[in-house]
């Protein structure tokens, strides 16, 4: 009697016809990134899921002297003092005329809390990584350095905000 019998190391590693594009280990290599999508008038964006804290109602808030005018003010949020940063403002688009049927969607951006004002909260969109592509770069790259990449999601452009390069260092420092 001679039993063989196959050890799961030695079987071979099931073919997915469906992958043409790329090796299984490229293909395990990709990774998933979830992020908010919100909006701003018609136009749509995204943060990174892990950086979300939280999602509130508008309420109001607490005008301070000397702010860039896109720090619109600060938010007593349980106790601690959030920053709240109109993006519509930040990105050259004017003031929002902000209404209770806004949005502040609080994010952690380095050790410090900061709340973004946006029009509405749209969904949860979760994306494999190679999907973002890069901005592309105009004359003026100051208005793209806020933005990470873009993603197309059921044929809407999103893009993804770098919020670590939202505040400046000097709007971080002159809120300690």
């Amino acid at each position: 009697m001679n039993q063989t019998v196959a050890s799961p190391d030695t079987a071979p590693a099931p073919i997915n016809p469906n992958s043409w594009n790329g090796s299984s280990a490229a293909q395990a290599g990709a990774t998933q990134t979830q992020f908010i999508s919100f909006a701003i008038g018609d136009d749509q964006y995204g943060v990174d899921i892990m950086a979300v804290r939280e999602i509130k109602g508008w309420s109001d808030i607490t005008h301070l002297p000397k702010q860039p005018e896109y720090v619109r003010g600060v938010l007593n949020l349980r106790g601690a003092i959030v920053p709240i940063v109109d993006l519509r403002c930040r990105f050259g688009q004017g003031l929002t005329e902000t209404t209770p049927l806004h949005i502040v969607i609080i994010v952690q951006i380095g050790g410090r809390q900061v709340g973004l004002i946006g029009d509405r909260v749209l969904d949860i969109v979760s994306v494999d990584a190679s999907q973002i592509q890069k901005v592309p770069r105009t004359g003026h790259g100051e208005q793209t350095d806020f933005l990470s990449g873009l993603v197309t999601h059921d044929n809407v452009m999103i893009a993804l905000i770098d919020l670590p390069n939202l505040l400046s260092v000097q709007d971080i420092a002159a809120d300690h």
